[in-house]
């Protein structure tokens, strides 16, 4: 049905249990062989498969009396059955591959019995606490949050709204994961709801089963906007926190159903018996997945411009596509989670590469968004890859296995030396579809392969890059093992002559002057190429490798002043650089810290390739068909 704003969330809509999840780029070699298994940590004390112990709940309870300074305050009582009790906080979160540290914003840490006693207690570890319990059977802990990243990975708390990341907000006993957690919000005054995708068990009390689940389950609290529909049998909640006037919350609650049921049809089941799309609309941006909910940011004035909301889109589609593959058909080392420990893949290319394939894809089959505006998207994927160096640098696998280190600090030289497992991920993905096409006459697809993997895989162990690639080649009756090896294994060039080809595609070719017929001392040139980027302060704050910038040794943080005796001010090296042509030699005048240097420069040629996707003037009846196929109709 269309969906129905709806007033106030404390309305029951949803009373049922939630199951928890066993389950968010340097010149290296080509992984070995033996690198295609996956590693997993074995760490003994910190596992979601450990006990319950004897079953009784952490009972924890936030409060919120100054948030507008930030704080919130939480207090927790964990059942104690020995002389000293193990507390932990998890260092990062599910999805997003980054050691966060979250325990550096706790504070005001003490521990006392139920009656009132004050108890011993020493951290011992960076994210890890004992209490000496001194015979007592239940430990009070309390403690202060600071809570001042917007981001769908941190906490935020602030007088309109609270966005909680659970790993950065709850303590766990490491060796007892499995045990229920009852949670209590007291929210401001004039907050009226709290939102998460947790069981309800009374105004603003919530039962995790588990500490998996807690970490699974985003909470906010607020004033949103809630809209309500049905899509495969299952109520979906749709949330906005923060439209303001500005926001088109019906418009984009009709979009969110469409894709909703894209992705079900994709899929043919739907493997969850509830669902909450989370929307804070403000400075952050980005989403996080989740098994029963996503989490995501985004600017409020974004469905007012048509670029900016089908950006937005795409985000819900990524996000949403996870619910499937990752929470749920996932490489078996993300999960069960070690939340202490980074936790290593070869194969994040898949869940997130491939994932980043289908969103627009699915975005263009529901009818959201037009073929034209489609091959847009995937030309500028195209472009971006192929003119990064670091493609030739970084494996696809490594970027994966890797990601704990790189992608998630991206520097001024990451892109000489690394490559991004979500953009050169979904190219591998579109061309993989199109060989396994190519390979069964059109008889299967991707589409098939990650449905029959689902299907194999997305039971409790998960799979292991062999194994992905293996029921790959059963899809497509035929080895792609050298296909893995060049475009995943190692840093072979993509070939797109193939796929373009099956679907009647070129790239726009790039109109060629003819250089016999130039006159040197004509006006009309092509302009000198630095390849350097350079702000409108004129500082230097990225140098391409093997570009007439890297090779006169042009640095990050210089400051161009002049161009031989000319001098350049801020936002004029454009146009500057229109006036010399490829091969003029000249110096450059720079500021180093604080010194005057000149650098002898010869300025190159910018490169003419072109990655703009277009069809071919005459295709086939075949390739419009297959094209069709792939895209849906006009």
């Amino acid at each position: 049905m269309r969906p129905v704003l709806i007033a106030s969330l404390s309305i029951a809509l949803f009373s049922f249990v939630c199951s928890a999840c066993t389950p968010e780029q340097l010149g290296l070699e080509a992984p070995e062989a033996a690198a295609e298994e996956e590693v997993t940590n074995t760490h003994e004390e910190s596992a979601s498969v450990a006990p319950r112990g004897d079953g009784t709940a952490i009972e924890y309870t936030l409060r919120f009396p100054d948030a507008q300074t930030h704080y919130f305050e939480a207090e927790a009582i964990f059942p104690a059955s020995e002389d000293t009790l193990t507390l932990m906080m998890a260092v990062w979160t599910p999805g997003s591959y980054l050691v966060r540290e979250y325990a550096r914003h706790v504070e005001a840490l003490s521990a006392r019995a139920t009656d009132g006693t004050e108890l011993e207690l020493t951290k011992v570890r960076k994210n890890r606490w004992t209490v000496a319990c001194a015979g007592h059977d239940r430990v009070v802990l309390r403690y202060r949050v600071y809570a001042r990243e917007m981001s769908v990975r941190t906490n935020f708390v602030d007088d309109e709204f609270a966005v909680l990341t659970p790993a950065a907000t709850f303590f766990a006993i490491p060796t007892e994961l499995g045990r229920p957690y009852d949670l209590k919000l007291e929210p401001r005054d004039d907050w009226a709801e709290s939102v998460t995708s947790l069981a309800r068990t009374g105004d603003h009390q919530y039962r995790a089963t588990d500490y998996d689940e807690l970490v699974d389950s985003p909470i906010l609290l607020g004033n949103p906007a809630l809209y309500a529909f049905e899509a495969g049998g299952a109520p979906h909640r749709f949330v906005n926190f923060g439209e303001a006037g500005m926001w088109n919350g019906a418009r984009s609650a009709a979009d969110v159903e469409a894709i909703a049921r894209a992705h079900q049809q994709f899929w043919g089941v739907v493997p969850y018996d509830h669902y909450d799309f989370l929307n804070v609309l403000g400075q952050g941006r980005g989403g996080l997945e989740h098994k029963f909910s996503t989490l995501m940011m985004g600017n409020v004035f974004a469905s007012r411009d048509a670029e900016a909301y089908r950006g937005w889109l795409g985000l819900v589609s990524h996000e949403f596509f996870h619910t499937w593959n990752v929470k749920r058909l996932r490489p078996a080392a993300l999960g069960p989670f070690d939340y202490e420990n980074e936790t290593y893949t070869h194969s994040l290319w898949i869940a997130e590469g491939i994932t980043s394939y289908y969103d627009d894809l699915l975005l263009r089959r529901a009818g959201l968004m037009d073929r034209e505006t489609y091959l847009e998207i995937v030309s500028k994927n195209i472009e971006r890859v192929q003119t990064t160096p670091g493609r030739l640098v970084q494996p696809l696998a490594m970027a994966s296995f890797d990601a704990w280190i790189k992608y998630y600090r991206w520097d001024e030289n990451s892109n000489n030396t690394a490559i991004s497992y979500y953009r050169k991920g979904a190219l591998v993905a579109l061309l993989l579809d199109a060989k396994i096409q190519r390979l069964t006459r059109g008889q299967k697809s991707l589409d098939d392969l990650m449905r029959l993997a689902y299907e194999r895989f997305s039971g409790e162990r998960g799979f292991e890059s062999a194994e992905f690639r293996a029921l790959a080649n059963e899809v497509a009756g035929a080895s792609l093992d050298e296909f893995f090896a060049a475009a995943v294994d190692r840093t072979d060039e993509l070939d797109f002559s193939d796929a373009l080809a099956w679907y009647g595609l070129r790239f726009k070719p790039v109109e060629e002057d003819d250089d016999s017929e130039q006159d040197p001392d004509s006006l009309e040139h092509d302009p000198a190429f630095l390849g350097a980027s350079i702000g409108d302060d004129a500082v230097v704050h990225e140098v391409r490798r093997d570009t007439p910038a890297f090779r006169a040794g042009l640095n990050v943080d210089d400051e161009l002043l002049a161009i031989g005796e000319h001098r350049v001010t801020g936002g004029q090296l454009d146009d500057r650089l229109t006036r010399y042509r490829p091969g003029d030699e000249v110096e450059l005048l720079i500021s180093r810290r604080g010194r005057l240097r000149r650098l002898a420069v010869t300025f190159g040629e910018k490169p003419t390739e072109s990655y703009v996707l277009e069809l071919l003037p005459a295709p086939t009846a075949q390739q419009r068909g297959r094209l069709t196929q792939w895209l849906g109709a006009e």
